[in-house]
């Protein structure tokens, strides 16, 4: 048994230590590999018309990145990535041990408030940026973390990807598109 968690926490590390750079900003992001699917084990940061940093604040967006309304965060991801869709998020959620532990499995180590820490598990690093409404008001930072998928519902709003401070739970969520949420960008392994 403990061989075999040295072999998964080695694989972890090295899938870990991969790194893409984008040429747009020139900004470096870790990768992870989770199944078949290549994960920014960052939020993504690019600059776009209608994206925010966290809670209006510029000092937040290195660390946090920047929140996208969906019809920013589909053309946010720089070439050779793209914003995960449902599918993705569904499989993720699965690979990081279904709905009732993925959050817990997926969240950064720190960050979040009131002792909500996840155990990072798979490297993913989530970070409670929060959100903007489509009025302006930002909430949610240090607790929240909303990530776009690429796929809308049939009353036209998208879904999301949603891990809380107080729970283990991973859930996938629609809401308005004019909201504006984190994004992690993917791509198939080779």
């Amino acid at each position: 048994m403990n061989r075999l968690f040295l072999a998964v926490s080695l694989f972890l590390l090295a899938a870990c230590s991969q790194s893409f750079t984008d040429p747009r900003d020139v900004k470096s992001y870790p990768i992870v590999q989770i199944g078949d699917t290549k994960w920014m084990a960052e939020n993504l940061a690019y600059e776009t018309e209608n994206s925010y940093c966290p809670d209006g604040d510029n000092r937040n967006c290195p660390k946090m990145g920047r929140l996208y309304t969906w019809e920013a965060a589909r053309t946010a991801c720089p070439e050779g990535w793209h914003l995960p869709d449902s599918l993705d998020l569904a499989t993720l959620v699965a690979h990081a041990g279904g709905i009732a532990v993925a959050g817990e499995a997926l969240k950064s180590t720190s960050g979040w408030f009131k002792k909500g820490n996840g155990s990072d598990s798979f490297g993913f690093n989530a970070l409670p940026a929060g959100y903007r409404g489509a009025g302006g008001s930002f909430d949610g930072i240090g607790g929240y973390a909303y990530f776009w998928s690429a796929t809308s519902t049939p009353d036209n709003l998208a879904y999301y990807l949603f891990l809380d401070f107080s729970s283990k739970t991973a859930n996938i969520n629609a809401f308005l598109k004019e909201d504006a949420r984190s994004v992690r960008c993917v791509s198939q392994a080779q």
